[in-house]
């Protein structure tokens, strides 16, 4: 297992696309909802315990050979919001071009043919993971990290929140990550005896709600 690769999946700079997704934060600023470091740090929680522990543990089962195209229904599924699942696509086709070019591999390959207009982004890091040599845990980690990141990322430009308190928001949260990304691979070794229902479907509706309003703002800095 190649620590390095690690470092460049769970990157900000990987360019996945991610850095234009603020993740419901910028619809949550407008509401009054997230004003400073403190809800931010109640914001991101949520995220980590309902869409990310969902996320993670869609790619810790593509990690652990799960059918990717049974795991991208799964996803739907678990995606009520039109707007969040073109969300999910399009950076799952920004993923899969990013790891094709850094870790090509039949797993990739195959997804990419089956899915042109792209499989969900958690669905794509997983297999990216697999092709980097990385495990389930190392899979789940990232896209945890990226579901609190880039609300975090977000609420600096937004609020011109000092990054040094949106930073410790972060370290803060890593008993979190750690013990989600535990529960998400857990259910991953589940679904690999029982199926994708195995998985959780931990959901968050007011990020439905508002990501419905968000893509129909006529402004808006970030694409979700």
């Amino acid at each position: 297992m190649s620590r390095a690769a690690l470092l460049v999946l769970a990157d900000g700079r990987f360019p996945a696309g991610g850095h234009a997704h603020s993740g419901g934060a910028e619809a949550a600023v407008r509401a009054g909802r997230l004003t400073d470091a403190r809800d931010l740090a109640s914001f991101c929680r949520g995220r980590l315990h309902t869409t990310g522990l969902t996320a993670a543990a869609l790619a810790a089962a593509a990690v652990l050979g799960v059918d990717p195209l049974a795991l991208d229904e799964a996803a739907d599924a678990r995606t009520p919001s039109p707007a969040l699942r073109a969300t999910a696509r399009r950076l799952g086709r920004q993923m899969m071009r990013a790891a094709r070019a850094t870790w090509p591999g039949p797993g990739l390959d195959a997804l990419a043919a089956a899915r042109p207009r792209g499989a969900h982004q958690p669905i794509v890091l997983g297999l990216a993971a697999r092709s980097a040599g990385l495990g389930p845990e190392d899979a789940a980690h990232c896209v945890l990290y990226e579901t609190v990141s880039g609300p975090a990322t977000a609420a600096v430009r937004l609020l011109s929140l000092d990054p040094f308190d949106a930073t410790a928001v972060l370290a803060r949260l890593a008993p979190d990550i750690d013990a989600t990304a535990r529960h998400a691979v857990a259910t991953a070794h589940r679904a690999v005896r029982k199926g994708p229902g195995a998985l959780p479907a931990a959901s968050a509706p007011l990020l439905d709600i508002t990501a419905e309003a968000h893509a129909a703002w006529a402004v808006r800095l970030f694409a979700s």
